[in-house]
């Protein structure tokens, strides 16, 4: 007598053994490492500024505000890091919508190229923009032909800002173009409408806070640039003294200015920062892309 047939319809293949279900950390395990990671990272960053603020009053910082020399360096802070964050604008949105939008051979190094002022130490950046421009340099000759000089002067110290904050804007500028649904891009084209109007009313409005998170990064970098400036534009009070230069000074001779200008630089970065994360979600700019019509 055989053995009986399988159906046809059966399966011969013998089913799998159950798996044990995957064991997974306890809760309490994961709130114990991020809370042990959590307050070494707190006490790093936290200590310090704590400290600048314990060391001074402010009877003494409203005092030292009236001196000529933080003065001086306060005004020439906010001017040339707001001048620095409008040429850091104009010449980098183009570079980061490009870059969000196109692909070519080379695309690569300009990314490097971008995003090196970020490694580099700032002294070397300030070295390489004296090689560059100084008056013995690559276009520093050109330039002095032309009378135009920038190393030592005011001109020379916004430079020095553009050449470290650029990466700063451009990075937050280009993900906040890629991240547009193409959709919206698309509907443009069916209209009609323009690569420049479809990027003023349909591409600007929808990445716009990640052009001014770009923009803030950028300000708060440059207004506490200090290598690169000592390096190409020197220390000289009134021309090319900013604050973090000014702090420099101030710590080899008077102790209490340096703390002064010490606290106005990390309130004025916290501010930016904690201004740009508390703004409320349209309030800055209407994230509703307009009618490219």
């Amino acid at each position: 007598m055989g053995l009986p047939l399988p159906d046809p319809g059966e399966s011969v293949i013998p089913p799998l053994p159950p798996t044990a279900p995957r064991r997974r950390p306890p809760a309490i395990l994961i709130q114990a490492v991020t809370g042990a990671a959590l307050l070494p990272v707190v006490a790093l960053l936290a200590l310090p500024f704590l400290a600048l603020l314990l060391r001074t009053s402010p009877a003494l910082l409203l005092g030292r505000l009236e001196e000529p020399v933080v003065l001086q360096a306060l005004r020439l802070s906010l001017v040339t890091s707001a001048v620095a964050t409008a040429v850091v604008i104009a010449l980098g949105l183009p570079v980061a919508y490009l870059l969000a939008t196109r692909s070519w051979r080379g695309k690569r190094v300009l990314e490097v190229l971008v995003d090196l002022p970020m490694v580099l130490p700032p002294t070397v950046a300030g070295f390489a923009l004296l090689m560059a421009f100084g008056r013995a340099g690559l276009v520093g000759r050109s330039l002095g032909a032309l009378g135009i000089t920038l190393p030592f002067t005011t001109a020379g110290v916004v430079v020095a800002q553009v050449f470290m904050a650029l990466p700063f804007f451009i990075g937050p500028a280009r993900a906040g173009i890629a991240g547009v649904d193409r959709r919206f891009v698309e509907a443009a084209a069916t209209l009609r409408a323009s690569d420049t109007r479809t990027f003023f009313r349909v591409i600007l409005p929808l990445a716009m806070p990640s052009i001014l998170a770009g923009a803030t990064m950028s300000c708060a970098r440059a207004l506490g640039e200090f290598g690169a400036t000592i390096t190409f534009a020197g220390n000289l009070p009134g021309t090319t003294q900013t604050m973090p230069l000014a702090v420099y000074l101030a710590l080899q001779s008077d102790l209490d200015a340096a703390v002064v200008l010490s606290v106005l630089l990390l309130v004025m970065s916290f501010g930016l920062l904690l201004g740009l994360r508390s703004a409320p979600r349209g309030w800055l700019w209407n994230r509703a892309p307009v009618s490219p019509r």
